[in-house]
């Protein structure tokens, strides 16, 4: 699947967002996931060697037990997921059907601050997925 990322220049838009709206503002680590624990695109800000691929994974699977609890209690979903840990917390916001944005943040941000930046890139992500790909002349 290509969740409508079809061109190089696509990927590199949703990559640099990721670097200029997230891991400037001090986030740790970003991944625009998919809902099998593919990674798609990451950005970190290179203090940490997180396993991303394993993180993805495991962070797909997180979902999507929380998704299936949101229906046993009668919600369509939860869109928006946080863990705090002691030193670093997780937040988990649904892009699309198919994709997940999970950011790693330490405690000099807010969660509130972090839920406004991750809306604005949420929106960028889906705009740059929808955008009109570039045709060559043959």
């Amino acid at each position: 699947m290509n969740y409508g990322i079809e061109t190089q220049e696509q990927l590199e838009g949703i990559e640099n967002t990721l670097q200029n709206e997230l891991i400037d503002i001090g986030v740790n680590c970003a991944i625009l996931l998919d809902t099998a624990g593919n990674t798609i695109a990451k950005a970190d800000n290179g203090k940490k060697n997180y396993d991303t691929y394993a993180f993805a994974a495991l962070a797909a699977g997180n979902y999507a037990s929380v998704d299936a609890m949101a229906q046993l209690i009668d919600e369509k979903e939860f869109s928006l997921l946080f863990h705090k840990g002691e030193n670093s917390s997780i937040q988990f916001c649904k892009v699309n059907e198919d994709l997940l944005l999970v950011n790693i943040f330490g405690k000099e941000i807010s969660l509130g601050f972090l839920r406004l930046k991750v809306t604005e890139v949420v929106e960028k992500i889906k705009n740059i997925c929808k955008a009109p790909k570039k045709v060559s002349a043959a």
